[in-house]
């Protein structure tokens, strides 16, 4: 790859793509990759406070006598989960640090819950980003700490007479061992251990030592009187974990499908000696000749939430209804904050369907030229629910229409104007794609491009690349 070409590729894996000025000027990727990571912690996203979810948690429904009245302040309440979706998606969308935010989507993802509760969802989604480029081991005790998780997996109520085995399973199964790296039996003895790990009425972690388990307990062939905490360190001394997580880092930034288990090795053992240091790890990873290595380019499918973030960091859009961001993110399988299930989303090849696919290449035409396309979204379990609650046999979807967006041209033109019309097309599939297209291929292209002016011409262009299958790898 030449410089440009590496340049490229790193911008567009440790973050959602490269800009124009820094495509154009290329720097030497340890200058690249040191620009990746803040000085300073990330700032809180907030959007629920603490007071709007005290009138909004379970006490204070309890204290209100009218049902109907309950029950529209809980559907309210639970709405407000979009409007933390889009404060995230803006975050990513004007983030000076972008890898911040892709590694918080990898994390949200590796410690998926779904609550329908979105001051617990703001909670867990801050401790993520305060920890997502920091140290693995301080994350996941803080995450298994957080009222989201304890809630998801039940452990509110894991108590000593009647223990639940929901967490002490998914911590060891997806959070850090994986599959068949250890027993049932191992399973029993971490819930015990996590008896009495629950959460108050503010959303805030207690220790209720009553409920604790304090017998002795034998984990992964240590014994002793352990508590939560000692299991998650008895976790991260296992170098099987730094592995499973070097796996899962392998496939979301270098490829989704070839897995080079020596380059894997190397990364966790790296990761281990560091005592888990994320930001080292990914130092590593990009600063690797083999990161580089051209069949890793085009090698990962974009998922959702990447691409609708890189089109709006390529041509700022002002979408007139907001619940759009929502809407593409569920009908092309991304919802965030509403993972499948509590391994999340699977990822990869998986991102892309011949439903999926058509949506993903209509779209650039939608946001770009208000080309109206019409969403077919299925329900999510939460409206499930509440037509359920009143009663409704049947939970339909429902017909949505995207087109309503206005982009800001001005910048993306400004920095093409300079091109011949001969010129334009292959320097900016250059630019846009992953991998090269043929003469051909951009000659068949071109038939369907409009433009009477060098302006509409750019624009019709750019539309055309962004809507090819190729645009939908990194």
């Amino acid at each position: 790859m030449t410089l440009q070409e590496q340049n490229k590729l790193l911008y567009a894996r440790a973050g959602f793509s490269i800009s124009i000025a820094d495509y154009r000027q290329p720097k030497p990727i340890k200058e690249c990759v040191a620009g990746l990571f803040p000085h300073a912690a990330p700032g809180r996203l907030e959007m629920i406070s603490a007071e709007e979810w005290a009138e909004n948690s379970p006490k204070a429904m309890k204290e209100l006598t009218d049902e109907l009245t309950r029950k529209e302040k809980q559907k309210a309440f639970r709405e407000r989960t979009k409007d933390l979706n889009q404060l995230w998606i803006q975050a990513m969308v004007e983030a000076q640090y972008p890898l911040l935010e892709k590694m918080s989507i990898f994390w949200h993802g590796h410690f998926a819950t779904r609550t329908n509760n979105p001051y617990f969802d703001q909670l867990l989604l801050n401790d993520i980003r305060r920890n997502a480029l920091g140290n693995f081991g301080d994350m996941l005790k803080s995450v298994s700490k957080s009222p989201g998780m304890l809630q998801f997996l039940n452990n509110q109520q894991n108590k000593k007479a009647h223990p639940n085995e929901n967490f002490a399973r998914e911590v060891m199964e997806l959070f850090t061992l994986g599959r068949g790296h250890y027993t049932e039996q191992d399973i029993k003895e971490a819930a015990r251990a996590f008896t009495g790990w629950a959460y108050d009425e503010y959303g805030m972690f207690v220790f209720r030592k009553g409920q604790h388990d304090d017998g002795e307990k034998q984990f992964l062939g240590k014994r002793g009187n352990w508590n939560g905490d000692d299991i998650l360190n008895i976790l991260l001394e296992q170098k099987q974990t730094a592995l499973f997580i070097s796996q899962k880092l392998y496939r979301y930034f270098v490829s989704d499908e070839k897995i080079d288990d020596k380059h894997v090795q190397q990364m966790a053992r790296h990761f281990y000696e560091s005592n888990y240091d994320i930001a080292a790890l990914l130092k590593h990873i990009f600063t690797a000749d083999w990161f580089y290595d051209d069949s890793v380019k085009g090698a990962k499918v974009k998922a959702p939430v990447e691409l609708l973030v890189g089109y709006q960091r390529l041509l700022p859009i002002e979408f007139r209804n907001q619940n759009t961001v929502t809407y593409i993110q569920r009908v092309l399988g991304q919802h965030l904050f509403n993972p499948p299930n509590v391994a999340g989303w699977p990822g990869g090849k998986n991102w892309i369907d011949s439903s999926s696919l058509v949506i993903r290449m209509q779209l650039p035409q939608a946001l770009f030229m208000s080309k109206e396309l019409n969403l077919d979204l299925k329900p999510t379990e939460q409206e499930i629910a509440i037509m359920h609650n009143v009663n409704r046999n049947t939970s339909p979807g429902k017909n949505v229409r995207i087109g309503q967006a206005v982009a800001d041209w001005n910048n993306h033109i400004a920095a093409w104007k300079e091109y011949r019309r001969a010129e334009l097309p292959k320097a900016m599939a250059e630019y846009l794609l992953p991998v090269a297209v043929s003469d051909a291929q951009l000659k068949a292209l071109l038939q369907f491009c409009d433009g009477d002016n060098e302006e509409d011409y750019i624009k019709s262009v750019s539309i055309l690349l962004m809507g090819m299958p190729e645009y939908q790898l990194c």
